[in-house]
């Protein structure tokens, strides 16, 4: 599975780690349970889902003692976008509209005027209330949109208009849906009444009946297919560049390479847009219980895996902010990047990038020595940037640890753009950072 694939797949957290699953099967990998105890060999490949929208792959070398040190890459599954509220559907005037909340910090404007789609998973009823049956849910087609409002009733468009997230971002299913029976002929159907017709959609998607269904969770997604652009097609404009990118090239890592004396860790967390505090998130105790596990599993000690944990190496792999061809007053006037200038090295002295000398000397040398171009990044001083998962991770597990990804334009937005360039150097970092 290549890139482009990947991105066009994982439209929900839900889908990136059942793709990524897929990945990882085909690799010989074998799926464990987080709530059972572990039967591991040295030598194996082993990978676990964490309540759907998280998942951790690892290898075990075969001369791994308890002395080794973990080398462990982290990304996130999530990406802003609109989520949809239990109670879908809505009318609004002539239409059919879907209830939604915006999760995390999406560009809205970009969302409109686009086929849009939706995808997640529905739970259904099944024989214990405690494992209800989970299906994986995506349409695959553009089923709803958001429409502009026209600038002959919105002279003020260009020169940038509010969006409200409870009346603006709702999508359309389209327009209501008329009862043609003899006695009600033109009237609204009292599906619209109900929150049925959705329902009804979902349940004839996944061909079941419709009283079975108890819960959902549900996202709209971007349909518009990632594309290579540019004259000189070094470019990817897609959805979910951030943070797609940091998993396909951590997986790519994993899949790719191995050492023969230590333990190799690829986790996708979910949640990083809101957070990561959450059970399946950086901020929780998921990857600390999974490393426990696994030394509890191969008979070594605590005191040993504090002391492997101590001396262990974490990438915090993230997108990183490319210079904008019109705005370059918001960038570092000399610590700034371009697409395709590699790796971006993220640094940042108040630690919203986690970094010390140390480790960044070591991500240099490993980028040189997988012939991976690398440039470092610092943010304006009177700029403020965003956060990401290393200060979030490295404050359960202090150990050394940098703050990388590939450098995009339109962060964000429902459609990103980044180098193509940049993705095979963040590639040939990780498989050398898990073989050597």
């Amino acid at each position: 599975m290549d890139i482009l694939e990947y991105l066009e797949k994982g439209v929900t957290p839900h889908q990136v780690v059942k793709t990524s699953a897929e990945m990882l099967k085909k690799q010989g990998f074998t799926e464990l349970r987080l709530d059972e105890p572990f039967k591991l060999e040295k030598g194996g490949k082993y990978f676990l889902s964490v309540f759907s929208t998280s998942i951790i792959a690892f290898t075990i070398g075969e001369k791994t003692t308890a002395k080794q040190q973990f080398h462990i890459a982290a990304a996130h599954t999530d990406h802003p976008c609109l989520h949809i509220k239990p109670k879908a559907e809505m009318q609004g005037g002539d239409y059919l509209k879907i209830d939604t909340e915006i999760y995390g910090g999406p560009i809205k404007n970009t969302w409109l005027d686009r086929p849009l789609s939706i995808a997640g998973i529905v739970a259904l009823r099944g024989k214990n209330a405690y494992a209800p049956v989970i299906k994986y849910l995506d349409f695959k087609r553009p089923v709803v949109t958001i429409p502009n409002l026209a600038i002959h009733f919105n002279r003020e468009v260009n020169k940038g208009v509010e969006l409200k997230s409870q009346s603006d971002m709702l999508p359309i299913l389209g327009p209501v849906v008329k009862d043609e029976s003899n006695e009600n002929k033109g009237k609204d159907s009292k599906d619209n009444e109900k929150n049925a017709y959705f329902l009804n959609a979902v349940a004839a998607e996944l061909k079941c009946d419709v009283k079975d269904i108890l819960d959902f969770d549900l996202y709209v997604y971007n349909t518009d297919k990632p594309e290579i652009v540019g004259l000189n097609s070094d470019m990817i404009s897609s959805p979910r560049l951030d943070n797609l990118t940091s998993c396909y090239a951590l997986l790519s890592g994993i899949t790719g390479s191995a050492r023969k004396d230590g333990i190799n860790v690829a986790v996708l967390f979910d949640h990083e847009e809101i957070g990561s505090g959450t059970k399946q998130g950086a901020d929780s105790e998921l990857l600390e219980n999974v490393l426990k596990k696994i030394y509890h599993s191969l008979k070594f000690n605590d005191d040993a895996l504090l002391d492997s944990i101590s001396g262990s190496f974490l990438f915090s792999v993230d997108v990183a902010h490319a210079v904008h061809p019109a705005h370059g007053e918001k960038y570092d006037p000399v610590n700034h990047c371009g697409l395709n200038s590699g790796v971006v090295l993220k640094l940042n002295s108040n630690q919203k990038y986690t970094f010390d000398t140390s480790a960044v000397a070591t991500a240099v040398a490993l980028c040189e020595k997988a012939g991976a171009k690398y440039t470092k990044f610092a943010n304006h001083s009177d700029v403020a940037g965003g956060g990401t998962l290393g200060p979030i991770i490295s404050r359960h597990l202090p150990m050394r640890t940098v703050d990388i990804g590939v450098p995009i334009l339109a962060m964000h937005s429902a459609r990103e753009l980044m180098g193509l360039k940049d993705e095979e150097d963040l590639t040939k970092l990780m498989k050398e950072f898990y073989k050597n």
